[in-house]
């Protein structure tokens, strides 16, 4: 087995997605789509580095059900290696629902229980010797999700297997966003929230995505990258100044997703030495192409 790339923790579920183009009212009934395909932010951000060229891994909780052999083989028809998630008989297969229309997104549910159950059993490759040792920590890129407990993230921010990680973090949801205020204080940790998901970490309503940035930073992350829809997003991270990037405007066809994607274009642009500007620009174009249902290369 070829070496992984890069390691995607976190959640690897089932999205369906119900989006329609009119807008929908509270109790409404209407015309519209709905599909079924791979998700979880460990997962969109695996699909789209692969993608993208790279060899990414998920280490996830998976079920032994049918809906996690369907899982597993969709992974790996698009790249993802699966061979380091912990499959679980006793827990069934994560899943996501989520209704959009015209505006965005209107609800969302997301039901991760089977990988909160499963805690730090996840993480048993970087620790056995499959992907990595405690003596001998993974040295490459992390995309962590915010999917997972608060009292795994936590540890994870002090674990020697993170030692020599570049740790990019990514949150869940709004909900989920103050989880990740132990880890992204890792010196070698890079926070990607919008500025909604900001506020909530910051307490504070910030005006801007810079302003977001910097309260971030100042609040103890090492780098932060806010994204804040359709105006700039910013990069900030100690002693450099804050840098933004204008997002590109289109017609938002979808929403789910585009917060990974950004990070995974950044990200990915990064391990290709680009510069934080260059590297900004890229991740906004992803995203807005993402929405918009457009072809990105990167």
């Amino acid at each position: 087995m070829t070496s992984p790339d890069i390691l995607c923790i976190g959640s690897v579920l089932w999205d369906i997605i119900g989006r329609t183009d009119t807008s929908l009212r509270a109790r409404g009934d209407v015309a519209g789509r709905i599909t079924r395909i791979p998700g979880g932010v460990a997962m969109n951000i695996a699909m789209t580095l692969a993608r993208f060229g790279l060899r990414p891994a998920v280490l996830t909780a998976l079920g032994t059900d049918g809906e996690g052999d369907e899982l597993i083989a969709a992974a790996q028809s698009l790249g993802v290696a699966t061979e380091f998630a912990l499959r679980t008989p006793d827990l069934p297969t994560d899943c996501y629902m989520a209704i959009e229309d015209a505006t965005g997104l209107i609800a969302a549910i997301a039901d991760a229980h089977s990988l909160e159950a499963a805690g730090d059993a996840i993480l048993l490759p970087l620790a056995d010797g499959r992907l990595a040792t405690p003596a001998a920590p993974w040295a490459g890129p992390i995309a962590l999700d915010g999917n997972l407990t608060a009292e795994l993230l936590a540890e994870i921010a002090t674990s020697p297997l993170f030692n020599a990680a570049d740790l990019r973090i990514a949150p869940a949801s709004p909900g989920k966003a103050e989880r990740l205020i132990p880890v992204m204080r890792h010196p070698r940790a890079t926070l990607y929230v919008n500025r909604q998901e900001a506020g909530l970490i910051t307490g504070h309503t910030h005006a801007s995505a810079a302003e977001a940035a910097e309260a971030l930073v100042a609040a103890g992350a090492a780098r932060a990258l806010v994204t804040d829809g359709a105006h700039p997003a910013a990069d900030a991270a100690r002693a450099t100044p804050v840098i933004t990037h204008a997002a590109r405007p289109v017609q938002a066809r979808r929403i789910t997703g585009a917060g990974d994607t950004f990070m995974a274009a950044h990200l990915f642009a990064e391990t290709r030495g680009a510069t934080r500007s260059e590297a900004l620009d890229r991740a906004q174009a992803a995203a807005a192409a993402y929405v918009a249902f457009e072809d990105f290369q990167p």
